[in-house]
């Protein structure tokens, strides 16, 4: 009897997904497109209570993928961690990356993104748009995240170019392994604390972005970089004990 193969590496790609008529087609499209060689794609769409027509572009784009993409829908608008965390209790993946919905970062940077978990040399590996000079930020932006990158590298002792990447990949069992509980922008603050609190290196690779305004649709204001940084304060001062903050 021939020995048992093993199973191919599988990637769960979660997607929050909130009012976005005009890109979460696109977005699927380019998810779906890309080339993982043995790598084996789950897409799990996690729709916030959208009110716009992005439930039937979903459906539009997904009706010939039944089996390679998934859709939850929250039945109203909770904010990004709770859309983030109800796609990963859905994962199945050996490996997890989250996608926003708003075309500021393209699929086609999963190689790179993934490469380090797969070559066993990370757990858990972040795309920095701080780590190669084109397609930065705009200056608000870079100075906001500036200032709460550095808050975190202080409190957790970390070395971090890019806290508040979008881009996020982890091994399955380590984000499985955390107490999750922020529902708005705040997620991207605790997750990182979170694993910093729980010993975890973050591996940062560079990745290209493609920033939009608010005209176009970008959701995040001021009150959410107060919010990251009452987050960080909280986690790092709540208590230091395994992923428990």
């Amino acid at each position: 009897m021939s020995p048992t193969k093993s199973a191919p590496l599988k990637l769960s790609v979660v997607i929050p997904v909130y009012n976005e008529q005009n890109t979460i087609g696109e977005v699927i499209d380019r998810v779906r497109s890309v080339d993982l060689g043995a790598i084996v794609k789950e897409i799990i769409i996690s729709d916030d209570g959208s009110t716009d027509a992005t439930p039937w572009v979903i459906q539009e784009h997904c009706k010939d993928s039944t089996e390679l993409i998934k859709v939850h829908t929250s039945p109203v608008n909770l904010g990004k961690g709770a859309a983030v965390r109800l796609g990963l209790s859905y994962a199945t993946g050996d490996i997890v990356i989250i996608q926003d919905a708003d075309l500021e970062l393209d699929p086609i940077e999963y190689k790179r993104m993934i490469e380090p978990i797969v070559a066993g040399h990370a757990d858990v590996v972040y795309g920095s748009r701080f780590l190669q000079k084109s397609n930065k930020p705009p200056l608000r932006t870079r100075l906001a995240n500036r200032f709460l990158t550095m808050l975190t590298n202080v409190l957790f002792r970390a070395q971090l170019s890019d806290m508040e990447t979008a881009y996020k990949a982890f091994r399955r069992e380590v984000v499985t392994g955390l107490r999750l509980r922020c529902v708005r922008f705040d997620f991207e603050p605790e997750i990182t604390a979170k694993l910093l609190l729980a010993g975890y290196t973050i591996h940062e690779v560079p990745i290209s972005y493609n920033p939009r305004t608010p005209e176009e649709g970008k959701k995040i204001s001021w009150l959410d970089g107060v919010e990251a940084v009452y987050t960080l304060l909280r986690c790092r001062f709540e208590g230091s004990s395994r992923g428990r903050c």
